[in-house]
């Protein structure tokens, strides 16, 4: 059974209003790049009805390239706006540096955008924090300096804007603990310490409700996850409770890392990141629903579930129907391949390629026409991320796929207009490339 809590009220109102899917850990496509979304360590920020989300390009591994900007109007269909800072020759943002775990806050009397992050050299023994600024949420951002705050070690970071604009920098200091320090009123220079918890947490995140403050946190075990933990308190200079777990003891989070907390509505969303220490392109997104109920913060996780974004309603993912790779109609050299770890043992292998290697899905059913999400189940078993173009009902669009990491088929969401009854869906190779090997569909019932 699927462990998300919510109302049977809660449910109806999400199924009547979206039925695109949050899928933890599944490859996630940018609408117009074709390109896994590359934001990793980030937050969000709304601006009027529009979502972005500002987080590390990790393309190329641990040295900085970009600070990347996507945006959103329903937080599951997101388009590539820009890069936000970039490598340059020398400097803080220059080549084999680090710039981890960017945020953005606004600062209602300058009209200005402001982005904190982590700065540090390759062996991360700087242990920095900078600071650049823009008059746009996604425009270019200038930067202006970097510096261990108060005299300390500065580490995974992040940013809270209290109910009354004031702002604070979270940072991991290593040798004294988590520390939540205060912004001055432009936000750009840190002026005092609130509270340093004597306990050593990092990838710091705080929210407020009802008056109670949150920080979430990890252990500290480098890029492998572990049990993630909170705090509460009713002023943000303490005093704070004692740590406890948020998620099922012993999951490591849902094998995760807390960045970010976002409020949706009345409800907030757990962002975590799931590292791949030795590949760090494909490490992927863990998002699900977080419940707060007075002191208390609960994750409970899920293979797939559906977000209202204007009421920050959860919803658990829909019934599906599923579709064999081997059973479709395969073309020009596609043929069925042998996957120990599939459904059935097999796949439909060879799409692409020189033979241009074509997989068609002729009677995929839907109860009902609207906009949904397909759960494309897969192997790539290279380096990379394979890429395909997928044509639902004669519409096509780029679907990224991410290497699977060996063992079980993983997923990569496709987000379509489905036809009440019968829809094709067509997965061909992009530029004489292979696409993934197609275990299956899992296709929503309505």
């Amino acid at each position: 059974m699927r462990s998300i809590i919510i109302s049977a009220l809660g449910l109806l109102a999400t199924v009547a209003t979206a039925s695109l899917q949050i899928v933890p850990g599944a490859t996630w496509t940018a609408t117009n790049t074709g390109q896994h979304i590359q934001a990793h360590g980030g937050g969000i920020l709304k601006v009027g009805s529009t979502w972005y989300w500002v987080g590390e390009d990790k393309t190329n591994g641990t040295s900085f390239i970009n600070v990347n900007c996507y945006s959103s109007t329903n937080l599951v269909e997101w388009k590539y706006e820009g890069a936000l800072l970039s490598q340059t020759a020398s400097g803080d943002t220059g080549p084999n540096r680090v710039i981890e775990r960017p945020k953005i806050i606004y600062n209602k009397a300058t009209s200005k955008y402001v982005m904190w992050m982590h700065i540090d050299s390759g062996d991360y023994k700087e242990a920095k924090i900078g600071v650049a600024t823009s008059s746009s949420v996604c425009g270019k951002y200038t930067y202006l300096r970097s510096e261990q705050p108060l005299g300390h070690q500065s580490r995974d970071s992040g940013v809270f804007v209290d109910t009354d604009d004031k702002a604070y920098l979270l940072t991991e200091d290593r040798e004294n603990g988590l520390r939540i320090n205060a912004l001055s009123s432009d936000y750009l220079s840190v002026t005092s310490n609130v509270y340093t918890f004597a306990e050593k947490y990092e990838s710091p995140a705080v929210i407020k409700k009802n008056g109670v403050y949150f920080m979430f946190a990890s252990q500290l075990t480098g890029w492998n996850p572990n049990d993630n933990y909170y705090s509460t308190a009713t002023s943000l200079s303490g005093p704070w409770s004692g740590w406890k777990k948020f998620a099922d003891s012993g999951s490591n989070t849902y094998a995760s890392q807390t960045t970010f907390v976002l409020p949706v509505g009345d409800s907030f969303v757990y962002m975590g990141d799931r590292w791949v220490s030795d590949n760090l392109m494909r490490s992927t997104y863990v998002w699900l629903p977080l419940t707060i109920s007075g002191t208390t913060a609960t994750l409970k996780n899920s293979v797939n579930w559906v977000l209202n974004p204007s009421t920050g309603v959860a919803g658990a993912g829909p019934s599906e129907n599923q579709y064999e790779g081997e059973a479709a109609s395969l073309g020009n050299n596609a043929r069925v391949i042998t996957c120990s770890a599939c459904s059935g043992g097999k796949a439909a292998g060879y799409i692409g390629g020189p033979d241009s290697g074509a997989v068609v899905f002729s009677n995929v059913q839907s109860d009902v026409a609207g906009r949904t999400s397909i759960r494309v189940k897969h192997q790539n078993g290279d380096k990379s991320q394979r890429i395909a173009d997928v044509s639902v009902n004669g519409k096509t669009q780029r679907l990224a796929f991410l290497p699977h990491g060996g063992g079980d088929p993983a997923s990569s969401v496709l987000n379509v207009d489905l036809k009440a009854g019968a829809n094709e869906v067509k997965f061909v190779g992009v530029s004489g490339g292979y696409a993934a090997d197609v275990d299956r569909l899992m296709v929503p019932k309505s």
